[in-house]
């Protein structure tokens, strides 16, 4: 991370304050003296708590965290668009509209009205809009881009607001505070420190003082931020690797389930049709004839018992007495002869 000795802050003239007439009591201790009625800021302390905040922000930023830079004053406008440009966070070096912090659920709609606005121009969608509805959406879409130009990524709350100015830029410092927003800025003898979380004592209307100090925290939170991201790519290249093998995997998966259950309906399906065959090859039984059906006794070669019929045994006995009358008539009965025997 690139570092400010005492040399270059005293080279950039950060040292210069305000005159001693305009001072804030608050910044006492910053002061190292006066000279010709100007204070004169100590450079020591300066140092140190530059190199604090130059830390901070590095490692807010390299785990992922967000710094609005802030900086509206002439003197700041270019150094913070190309900082934040540079380390491509969110910034408002042109008008800073009440309620960016307090009230962000309405500026975010504003931020998506502009993102719809951008999409038509570059589509060509305006064109295509008669004259005067073209006009209004353009004029809305320039106000839009001076305003919140800046912010249209920010999609949430800062981690960190840097401010270059805090007299100017007194509306962003009570947001901040109010939403407890860790605050970086660069503290002129005429403001009061004690709404600043990590206070940098220096000259805020030098250009040369300003870039010295947006350079240095905007250098720690490049740095921070460019490593944030090559660790982020390498954990996105590692989880799209390991979801790809948890597929490669399923897909390996299913198509051993669905051989597996191939390979069994094929056994079945065979298991089936030897079966069948099996069946069909067997020899079957001689039956019995039609009209001669025997009973096992009677494949035994045992002779059946007589059945009583059904009439009972009163039957059984008339015919059994039937029997021998009708034999001794068929004895006493003389055989008539034929006649041609007779002739």
């Amino acid at each position: 991370m690139p570092e400010a000795g005492l040399k270059e802050l005293l080279e950039a003239g950060v040292h210069f304050g305000h005159q001693t007439r305009r001072w804030n009591p608050n910044m006492r201790r910053y002061i190292f003296g006066e000279l010709d009625g100007i204070h004169i800021i100590d450079l020591v302390q300066t140092e140190v708590l530059l190199e604090n905040a130059r830390r901070f922000a590095g490692e807010l930023a390299s785990g992922g965290g967000t710094v609005l830079f802030v900086g509206t004053k002439k003197q700041a406008r270019g150094p913070v668009k190309e900082w934040a440009d540079r380390c491509k966070m969110p910034y408002v070096n042109q008008r800073w509209l009440g309620g960016l912090l307090t009230n962000f659920n309405t500026i975010s709609a504003r931020i998506s009205r502009l993102h719809e606005l951008t999409d038509w121009q570059e589509e060509g969608k305006l064109a295509l809009l008669p004259t005067k509805e073209r006009m209004s959406m353009q004029a809305e879409l320039a106000k839009l881009e001076y305003n919140l130009g800046g912010v249209r990524d920010m999609d949430r709350l800062p981690d960190a607001v840097f401010v270059t100015d805090l007299k100017t830029e007194e509306i962003a410092v009570r947001e901040a505070e109010r939403l407890r927003i860790p605050i970086i800025g660069l503290v002129d003898s005429n403001c009061d420190p004690t709404q600043i979380d990590y206070v940098i004592p220096g000259n805020d209307d030098a250009i040369r003082s300003c870039q010295l100090v947006i350079g240095t925290i905007g250098g720690a939170i490049e740095e921070g931020a460019g490593a944030w991201r090559v660790q982020e790519e390498r954990r996105l290249a590692e989880e799209m690797e390991r979801r790809k093998k948890e597929e490669e995997e399923r897909k390996k998966r299913e198509e051993e389930e669905k051989a597996r259950k191939e390979a069994e309906e094929a056994a079945a399906k065979a298991a089936e049709a030897a079966e069948a065959a099996a069946k069909a090859q067997a020899p079957r039984p001689a039956g019995p004839v039609a009209g001669q059906g025997t009973s096992s006794s009677q494949a035994a070669g045992e002779v059946p018992s007589p059945t009583p019929p059904a009439g009972g045994a009163s039957e059984a006995k008339a015919e059994g007495s039937a029997a021998p009358a009708g034999a001794e008539s068929q004895k006493q009965a003389p055989v008539a002869p034929e006649k041609g025997a007779s002739s």
